[in-house]
């Protein structure tokens, strides 16, 4: 058993490395690949995630490894990390030499629905794999209006690029409705409903029309939903989410230290009360939701990690759980062309974070039901740890 969780982690942090550092291909190697049939396609919901673009390129959503880690394609062709396609297979390589095989990720049934309207499901809920799926409602944030974007965020980018030839636009609740109804008769079983920055009011209005048509399609009153929201001028509307069915809630502070926060998140200190706010809004969250049913999130190689781990154990301590992504310098973004830290940095920091959660009592189950996707290293660290991974069950690849 010690031999399988070293392999796993070394499985991790090659997870890391490729995220970090991207994997170069040829575009054309996925001509082999049945992709938006059989194997799930890379939907554009909120961001640009890979290192350039692709404007009417089709790549895969993600892949596994031998053991069944989940990891997230990322495009660079400057990386050392390459796919190879031999006789059928395709597999992951290291300058030119198999590390080993891999398998995409397939297609979840409901992509290939429409809503009684006529729009694709697959631009409506992305699928995160395990049950969980990511409602983007807007691929836009009026933060730009004032050009108060965060430092680090593409979203308006992604938009502005792959807007019309993907139908990247605002989605409506019965949309919603209907696509969530789909995906849980399919096996789904968690919702994120997410989006840019808009108008306090017009966010919650929107947040209970949502609810009100999950309700209603899947029949479910508690259907796990997560509302991701700005925080709120009045912390008493938070109340109101809880009211009208979702389970948790998140609230994004993005940076710990609050001088950085000012530098890298202007719009969510002038326009949303500034950091301390943010730290009040989040503590009343835990007031109306309760331990381990809050979600916050540190964009990690920005600030130092000092700056992060103590962000993440405050909050911790106050029954919010924090997870920190690795920075992802993405094309339109403000800081494109910047490098975020080495791969051993954030896995480092990854390891100190799961540790932290296990410090103060938080389960698997609560980092699922308050996570947009349950495939991070935060998620890993703990299916590694409590061998619940399908394969300690003897599936091994």
């Amino acid at each position: 058993m010690s031999n399988l969780k070293e392999t796993l982690y070394k499985e991790l942090e090659l997870k890391i490395i490729t995220g970090v550092d991207g994997i170069s291909f040829d575009p054309h190697i996925f001509k082999h690949l049945d992709l938006g049939g059989r194997f799930q396609e890379e939907v554009h919901c909120l961001f640009e995630g890979d290192h350039e673009t692709h404007v009417g390129i089709q790549f895969p959503a993600g892949f596994y490894s031998p053991h069944g880690l989940t990891y997230v394609l990322k495009w660079d062709r400057r990386s050392p990390y390459s796919f190879i396609y031999e006789s059928g297979t395709y597999y992951l390589a290291h300058q030119g030499k198999v590390i080993f095989p891999i398998e995409f990720i397939e297609r979840p049934a409901y992509y290939g629905q429409k809503t009684s309207d006529g729009t694709s499901m697959s631009n409506l809920a992305l699928y995160t794999q395990d049950g969980a799926l990511l409602v983007a409602y807007s691929n836009e944030c009026a933060l730009k209006d004032q050009d108060h974007d965060c430092k680090f965020c593409n979203i308006n980018a992604t938009k502005d690029t792959y807007g019309e030839i993907e139908g990247i636009g605002w989605k409506y609740p019965n949309q919603i409705g209907e696509t969530v109804a789909a995906a849980y008769r399919n096996g789904a079983r968690h919702v994120t409903i997410t989006g840019g920055f808009v108008a306090e009011r017009r966010e919650v209005e929107y947040y209970l029309d949502v609810a009100d048509s999950i309700k209603e399609h899947t029949g479910l009153d508690d259907f796990n939903g997560t509302a991701v929201i700005g925080a709120p001028h009045d912390l008493n509307i938070i109340d109101k989410y809880k009211e009208a069915g979702y389970r948790t809630i998140a609230s994004n502070i993005e940076i710990w230290d609050r001088n950085i926060f000012k530098a890298i998140c202007p719009g969510k200190e002038l326009q949303c009360g500034g950091w301390e706010h943010w730290v009040k809004a989040l503590e009343y969250e835990v007031e109306v939701f309760g331990k381990g049913k809050v979600r916050s999130n540190i964009v990690a190689g920005i600030e130092p990690k000092d700056s992060t781990l103590e962000g993440i154990e405050y909050l911790a301590s106050k029954g919010v759980i924090c997870f920190a992504t690795s920075w992802n310098p993405n094309p339109g973004s403000a800081l494109e062309g910047h490098r975020t830290p080495e791969p051993a940095w954030h896995f480092d920091l990854y390891k100190k974070i799961a540790a932290i959660h296990r410090k103060y009592g938080f389960t698997y189950e609560e980092l699922y039901d308050c996570n947009a996707a349950p495939i991070t290293v935060i998620h890993d660290i703990y299916r590694i740890e409590d061998q619940t991974l399908p394969v300690f069950k003897g599936q091994v690849a």
